[in-house]
Parts: C-alpha cells; sequence; structure tokens
C-alpha cells in the first residue's frame, strides 16, 4: 500500500523533476485574499502571481496545499461524517505554469504521473472538457488515446473556471477515476452523476480568456495552467479504497478516537469518529497558524468545528475532555508533512482542552434544558426560535448545536424567530451604550457593527495582510470614497494594525492597492470593542468602500512597542517579588519610544529597590525564555495566578500571557509573569534587549510610576549618558571612574569655602564697616545700639552675628540686616537686661515694614524676618533707632 505521506512526496517529486519548483504550503490564512475566510484551493497563495500583480522567481511551480472549507460560500462542515469525501481540512496538490506550458503539457505532465508513475489503470479513467474546447479534446485523445465515450464534454459552468467576474478565466478539464460497477452512479454528464462511483480526482484548468462582468472579452497574453488534485480522493484511490475515511491517515486517527472511547468506529458510532478525525485535523492546523477560537470570524468558525467534534466525542461517551489527547496521534500522521504542527503541538493540546473543559459545562446544561424544552415534541415539529434564543444567550448554549442535536430527533428550529430575538438584543445594547457622548458618532460606529460586523485581528502573527474596505467614515459621517489629501477612517474586515487598547497604542503603517491609492495609517483605534478604525492621510490615488487593500504595519514601530508592553509584565512581576503583593497595576502607556507603568505604593521606591527591580527585568530578558499565549476564562486565568490588568473589561475568554521561568519554594520552577492581556508581545524574553528605568515618582496619594526605556532606546540613552560622564572627566581633568570621587571633594571644597566665607561676613559686620551704620554702639534713648546693613551674609547666620554684638555692647540693642539679591533679612537682639521694656519683635517688625514686608517672629531677646526690598536696608536701621528714641 501506498501511504498518504508518500503520494504526496512523490506528486511533489515528480513535479520537481519536471522542472517546477517545489512550493511549501501558504498559511492557511490568505495572505492575498481578503475576502477568503480560509485558503480553500491550491491556487490561492499564486492569485496575484496569475493576475500579475506579483512576480516569483520562477514560472512553473508545484504545492501541496493545506485548505479549509468550513465558513461563507465554500462551506462543508455538515456534510463531514456522513459522506465519504466531504471534509472541512484537506490537501489540494496541484501543478502551476504562470504563462509558461499549456494545454498538452498539463495534460502529458497528468496522464504520464497518474498511468506511468503511479500505475493506475487507464481503463478506469475518464476525462470531461469544456463543450466548446476542441484543443483539450484533441490532446486527450492523442496523448491518452482515449475513446471518445471517455472524453465526455460538458456545457455547464462546471467545467469554466473564473476568478471572479473580473479577471482570468478558461475551460477545465477533469480527471475521474471508476471504482467498479459494485457502487452506484453513473459517469460526469449523465442522470446518475451524482452517485459515488465516478469521483473526479483532478482538475486542470486552462487559463485563457480575461472577462469583465462575466463576459470574454479576450485571450490572456500569456495562457497559463492551474491544477487541483486532492489528496485524500487519490490516496483511496491508489489504497484501493472507496471512502477517503478508510485511508492510512484517517484510519489511523479513527483507531485513536476508538481507543481512547473505548467504542467501536464502525455502525451506529462511524459518523461521530470521522467526524473527530476530521475536526482534528482542522482544529490542529488552523491552531498551528495562529487561528485561536474566538466569538466572531474565523475564530468562531474554528470554535463551531471543534464544539461540534467535541459534542460527537460526548455521544460517544467520553467522559472527559478527548479532543487534545488526540494531538500526538495527528502529529505522527502528519508532523513529518507540515514541521509548524510539530512546532505547535504544546498550544493546540493546551486550546483543544481549555476548548472543551469549558464546551462541556455548557454542553451538559444545554443539552439538558433542550431535553426539557422538546419534551414529548413529534418529529418534524418546530422548536420556537425564544426558546434557542434563551438557550444561546442566557446559557450560552450555540445555535448551530441546537439545530445540530435536534436534527437526529427529527426536529427543527424556527430561525426565523430566533434572530428576531438576536436583533431585539441588538436594540437594547444599542439603548444602552454608554460611549463617548457624541450621539452621532456612537449611532455610526453602532450601525456599521451591526452591518458589517467586528473587524477580525490577524496581527497576533503577521505584520502585513489583505483587508476588505466595509465602510469609510470621513468627518463623522460615512462616505463611498476619498481621494488624495483627504484624512479617513478606514474600516476592514480584516487587519493586521493592533488598535489601541489596554494602554498599548495604536499601530501606524502604509494602506495601498493595486489601483494606485497609497495611505500613511497614523493610529488605529478601536470603536465599540470590535470596529477598528485606520486613521489614515491619504497620499495619493483614491479609495473606496469595497476595494482590497494592502496592509503594511510599521514593523521597526511595531517590535519596540512589543518590546516596552513585554517589559511592563516583567517589571509589574518585579515590582510584587520586590515591593509586596499590594503592588497592581493602575494604568500604563506602551508606546514605541517608552513604556510608563503606575502603581499601587504608599511611598516612594528606595533606589536600592528600583535597581534591584531594574536588575530583576534585566535577568529575565536574559534568560531568553518563549512567551506563550493561552486562551481561557477570565475566572479559570485569574485561578492560576493570573494577573488582570487595571481597567481592561474583559469577555467570556480572555489571552494568558506568560513569560519568565523563576524557582518555586519547592525547589521546582513556576512562570514569573502571567497576565491577562490583549496586547502583542516579543516571542522571547531575549526580544526586549535591555531595560533601564529612568524616573520614579508619585502620580497621586498611594499610586506611583515608573518610566522606562527598552532595546535601542535604552542603549542610546545609556549611551548619552555616558558621554556626559566622558564629559564631566575631561572638565575635571580625571578618569570617568574618578569623577564620584572628584565631585564629592569639588562639593566638600565648595562648603568648606562658604563657611570660611560666611565667617569671613560675620567678622566683617561685627569688626565694622561695609554699611552706613557706625561699627561702635551709640548711644540711643539711653541705651547702647548697633545697627549695620552688610551685603551677602547668609541670613543663616544672622542670629549667631546679632548674639556676638550683644556679648560685645554688653546691654543694649544689636541690629543687622543682611542684603542677598535684592532682598534683605533682619534679626534684632535685645539684651536680657532689657527685655523688660524692649521687645525684639516689636523691634523688628517695624524694620520689617520698613523693607516692604510684614510680620516676623521670635523672643523677647531675639527676633528675625524679611523683606522684599534690599535698598531700604539704612532705612529699616533708622527706624528702629527711631523707635528706641522714644
Amino acid at each position: 500500500m501506498t501511504s498518504t505521506n508518500d503520494i504526496r512526496r512523490g506528486f511533489l517529486d515528480y513535479f520537481g523533476k519536471e522542472g517546477h519548483s517545489v512550493v511549501p504550503s501558504a498559511p492557511l490564512v490568505p495572505q492575498n485574499d481578503p475576502t477568503l475566510m480560509f485558503v480553500n484551493a491550491g491556487m490561492v497563495p499564486f492569485k496575484n502571481v496569475f493576475i500579475g500583480l506579483e512576480t516569483r522567481p520562477y514560472s512553473t511551480a508545484t504545492s501541496g496545499q493545506k485548505c479549509v472549507r468550513a465558513g461563507g460560500k465554500h462551506n462543508d462542515l455538515d456534510n463531514v461524517g456522513y459522506t465519504a469525501r466531504h471534509h472541512t481540512f484537506f490537501e489540494m496538490l496541484g501543478n502551476f505554469s504562470f504563462g509558461d506550458y499549456f494545454k498538452d503539457r498539463a495534460i502529458t505532465l497528468a496522464w504520464n504521473l497518474l498511468t506511468k508513475e503511479w500505475g493506475i489503470a487507464k481503463d478506469r479513467l475518464t476525462v470531461t472538457v469544456y463543450h466548446t474546447d476542441d484543443d483539450a479534446y484533441d490532446l486527450w485523445k492523442k496523448i491518452a488515446g482515449l475513446p471518445d465515450e471517455r472524453i465526455i464534454r460538458i456545457a455547464t459552468k462546471d467545467n469554466f473556471w473564473a476568478m471572479g467576474s473580473d479577471g482570468p478565466c478558461g475551460p477545465c478539464s477533469e480527471i475521474f477515476f471508476d471504482h467498479g460497477d459494485h457502487i452506484p452512479g453513473g459517469p460526469p454528464g449523465s442522470p446518475d452523476e451524482d452517485g459515488d462511483r465516478f469521483v473526479e480526482i483532478w482538475n486542470l484548468v486552462f487559463m485563457q480568456f480575461l472577462q469583465e462582468n462575466d463576459e470574454i472579452i479576450g485571450g490572456l497574453p500569456k495562457p497559463s495552467i492551474d491544477t487541483g488534485m486532492g489528496l485524500e480522493r487519490i490516496a483511496a484511490v491508489m489504497q484501493g479504497v472507496h471512502d477517503n475515511y478508510d485511508t492510512d491517515t484517517f484510519k489511523a486517527l479513527i483507531a485513536a478516537s476508538g481507543a481512547l472511547t473505548h467504542t467501536a468506529t464502525t455502525g451506529d458510532n462511524q459518523a461521530s469518529h470521522r467526524v473527530i478525525a476530521d475536526h482534528l485535523r482542522t482544529s490542529g492546523f488552523l491552531v498551528a497558524d495562529g487561528v485561536l477560537p474566538a466569538n466572531e470570524g474565523r475564530g468562531y468558525v474554528l470554535r463551531r468545528i471543534m464544539r461540534r467534534a467535541m459534542r460527537h466525542a460526548h455521544l460517544l461517551g467520553a467522559k472527559d475532555p478527548l479532543m487534545h489527547r488526540l494531538v500526538p496521534a495527528l502529529v505522527a500522521e502528519m508532523g513529518a508533512a507540515y514541521p509548524e504542527l510539530v512546532r505547535a503541538q504544546p498550544l493546540i493540546e493546551a486550546t483543544l482542552q481549555q476548548e472543551e473543559t469549558q464546551f462541556r459545562k455548557t454542553l451538559d446544561k444545554g443539552l439538558k434544558l433542550l431535553d426539557e424544552a422538546t419534551a414529548g415534541m413529534a418529529a418534524g415539529t418546530t422548536l420556537s426560535g425564544e426558546t434557542a434564543f434563551k438557550l444561546y444567550d442566557t446559557y450560552g448554549f450555540p445555535y448551530d448545536l441546537t439545530e445540530d442535536a435536534l436534527r437526529a430527533q427529527g426536529l427543527q428550529v424556527d430561525r426565523e424567530a430566533f434572530d428576531a430575538a438576536m436583533a431585539e438584543q441588538k436594540r437594547a445594547a444599542r439603548a444602552a451604550w454608554k460611549g463617548s457622548g457624541d450621539k452621532g458618532s456612537d449611532e455610526l460606529w453602532f450601525d456599521l457593527a451591526e452591518e458589517k460586523g467586528g473587524t477580525e485581528f490577524t496581527g497576533y502573527t503577521s505584520e502585513q495582510g489583505e483587508g476588505e474596505v466595509v465602510a469609510l467614515v470621513k468627518g463623522g459621517a460615512r462616505v463611498d470614497r476619498a481621494s488624495a489629501g483627504d484624512e479617513v477612517d478606514i474600516v476592514l474586515n480584516q487587519t493586521p494594525f493592533y488598535a489601541e487598547s489596554g494602554g498599548q497604542v495604536g499601530d501606524a503603517g502604509i494602506a495601498t492597492t493595486d489601483k494606485g491609492f497609497k495611505g500613511r495609517v497614523f493610529d488605529t483605534a478601536k470603536h465599540l470593542g470590535r470596529v477598528w478604525a485606520h486613521r489614515t492621510k491619504i497620499e495619493s490615488g483614491e479609495i473606496a468602500v469595497g476595494d482590497a487593500v494592502h496592509l503594511v504595519v510599521d514593523g521597526e514601530r511595531r517590535n519596540a512597542i512589543r518590546a516596552n508592553h513585554s517589559a511592563t509584565h516583567l517589571l509589574h512581576a518585579a515590582l510584587r517579588e520586590r515591593l509586596g503583593t499590594h503592588v497592581a497595576q493602575k494604568g500604563s502607556l506602551v508606546a514605541p519610544d517608552r513604556l510608563r507603568f503606575d502603581f499601587s505604593q504608599p511611598v516612594a521606591v528606595e533606589a536600592d529597590a528600583l535597581a534591584a527591580v531594574e536588575a530583576d527585568v534585566n535577568a529575565y530578558i536574559r534568560q531568553n525564555d518563549a512567551v506563550s499565549t493561552r486562551l481561557m476564562t477570565p475566572d479559570e486565568a485569574i485561578a492560576e495566578g493570573a494577573m488582570a490588568l487595571f481597567g481592561e473589561k474583559y469577555g467570556d475568554e480572555v489571552r494568558v500571557v506568560s513569560m519568565g521561568r523563576a524557582n518555586d519554594e519547592n525547589g521546582g520552577q513556576k512562570i514569573y509573569s502571567l497576565e491577562l492581556c490583549g496586547g502583542t508581545h516579543v516571542n522571547a524574553t531575549g526580544d526586549i534587549g535591555l531595560f533601564k528605568v529612568v524616573s520614579e515618582g508619585a502620580v497621586s496619594s498611594g499610586v506611583r510610576r515608573v518610566e522606562a526605556l527598552t532595546g535601542e532606546a535604552a542603549r542610546t540613552y545609556l549611551a548619552s549618558r555616558d558621554e556626559k560622564l566622558r564629559e564631566a572627566a575631561a572638565a575635571l581633568k580625571s578618569s570617568p571612574d574618578e569623577v564620584p570621587a572628584r565631585v564629592a571633594q569639588l562639593v566638600e571644597d565648595r562648603r568648606r569655602l562658604e563657611r570660611e566665607l560666611a565667617e569671613a561676613k560675620k567678622a566683617l559686620a561685627l569688626g565694622g564697616g561695609g554699611g552706613a551704620a557706625p561699627a561702635g554702639p551709640e548711644q540711643v534713648g539711653g541705651v547702647n545700639f548697633v545697627g549695620q546693613v552688610v551685603d551677602g551674609l547668609d541670613p543663616k547666620g544672622l542670629r549667631g552675628a546679632v548674639d556676638e554684638a550683644k556679648q560685645r555692647i554688653g546691654s543694649g540693642v544689636a541690629m543687622i540686616v543682611a542684603v542677598n539679591d535684592g532682598r534683605a533679612s533682619v534679626a534684632v537682639g535685645v539684651t536680657d537686661d532689657l527685655t523688660a521694656r524692649l521687645n525684639a519683635v516689636d523691634l523688628l517688625k517695624q524694620a520689617v515694614v520698613a523693607l516692604g514686608g510684614q510680620g516676623g517672629g521670635g523672643r523677647p531677646d531675639m527676633a528675625q524676618g524679611g523683606g522684599p526690598d534690599g535698598t531700604k536696608g539704612d532705612d529699616a536701621v533708622a527706624v528702629v533707632k527711631a523707635a528706641l528714641a522714644g
């Protein structure tokens, strides 16, 4: 038996030897077509090459492409498990010519592979051609030698392919395998063609025309080839089975499901095991390509797929979560061909386990309520839409599961009434919304959210992508188009741009179209928590609703933001470790050039503690531990020790970001930082590079703020400080290492000189000169009086100087006015023998008024004050003398 892995490898090797470049599978999330939910055909990654928007270094290629059909118009979900060939995930083998070879070589290559390389019997093969494609008909006769009855002309669109209403198109030629007359069904084009006997295994598309508005307007200058062969179907052929689920890969997954549930894999259980095997593949590959369960967009489709499989595990009697235990079997079967499965295995397992644990609670409750609601209902009757909505709205039981569960009982659901109840809920939500206060603005964004749905964020795994314009908002109103010079909010169905949230600023970058539009996105905002607005200055061209836009995030700016955001998580953990668990985040700013972190702390953080915090953060950066993300419910995340961020609103599930490994009290290891966070982060802590605190201070009572830098900004900051240190060393004529000691010595020298200068000025004041008043005492009103005005005397030395003057005169009044920078300080002293009749405070107040001031105080023997007008020093002395003279 030829294994599926052998067939895939053999196909690629065959075309590789025939000169085709072997191209790895693209991710399941389309990078070049915003209208597609998932890559659903092998040609999707080459779409822009076919239409001339992209060039590759090769003109022929071959690939094995991962595909998913489970959403939008390409939705096979409900058929999976009940037919032989329906899958949500499948692999498409293909060979492509971009203007190189055409029909004759394409047919030759296909025929030789099937019949010569793989040995498939020629008499088991039948082909179809478009009814007017005589070239293909003749080539099949010539190359394959097929008789006329096995070259069937088909007149329907099934044999004519088009990329869309505008663009390349052309006839198809399909190759069918005849599984034998023991299988019901007839050849293509016959009344029994829907049977399973004749199965299409390969489709050759001959791109040779160009059309506009579904009308062919001419031929392509370079006709091309696009082929697609379903790996699962050809594996069934080559392994001698009729049913895709009987091929080796599916048999292995189904056997693992049977073993873990201890149930038979045939009979009544067959469909459930097939659903589990198919949906396991889809879930694993989507998670590996960056899609995680959510309530909208791709994440919702993934959740629906996961939950459908989980419900079938429940039907098989599995008492505990099952899906995550099947991941090793998936990796064993497909990991060699798709190494991303191996890399993502821990994330796939954790995501499936978390989703199933959460879903089982919903499922048990919902099924019980559903049984109560349908008790006594006869087959063919309809459950009310109101009941289905209550199950959804109150108990979290999804509508599609209600529908799926009732289908087995022959019951239906009133979908129209369900939709009406959903619409009423939205109306109530609109009425209850408390937004910006701008009613017109709120209405606009509510209308957009209800009409177009939310924007899907693809930026966790990519910094560029495609989006379809669903709305343009200019000057607070919706417009159909905008042009160069306009400033407009562009709303897209999906985007790699992060919208401002949780303290992290919005992304910036470039938006372009193939029609000449170029806009600079200078900010990205989020409305109602789900609608992204790309604030854009249009530099050239025009943009309109419905346009496909190519988006490129400013990668350098995003990397700086990611580094700062991850650093705030490590900072938070370090502060709690060093200061205590009372530390909690009270706000943050994560910008490209800096980070700011506010936290609860009653007193200033001491320098030693702050240095230790900085050292801790840098130690975990050097650890270079991988940063991982899981989806959890808020309660479960907090129960595991995750920190919730201040000011964030959390829904039914949250992203939990973990980084760093620390030793725990038991000698093991624990996660250093575990936080609920929807922002973008580095892949590993080492990507932060460097962390440097630049300030710590108070914000308000009980709240402190740390500002810091990371990466290149931190390095530049330290380099600047180092340069200033070298400049200081040069000025001091010392080395940088000697600067602290030299500065300390200079400070000490200055203090000594200031003390000496103060003493000299005091001596000058006591010794006479420098002022209008006489140096020696004079008799005024019968008492000795000394009064002087001294420039530059330190006010702190006034009391000492006046005390010394009192001692010198023995009995009397001493007064000194010190003038500094235009202001005056004055002290008045009265010897103890005179305080009964003279009060120093009363004399001082009169001197202060003369200096243009008021007030002053002290004791009866010593008082001090001051005034703004230093030029009135002599007047102050004269006023005191007059008071003494009586």
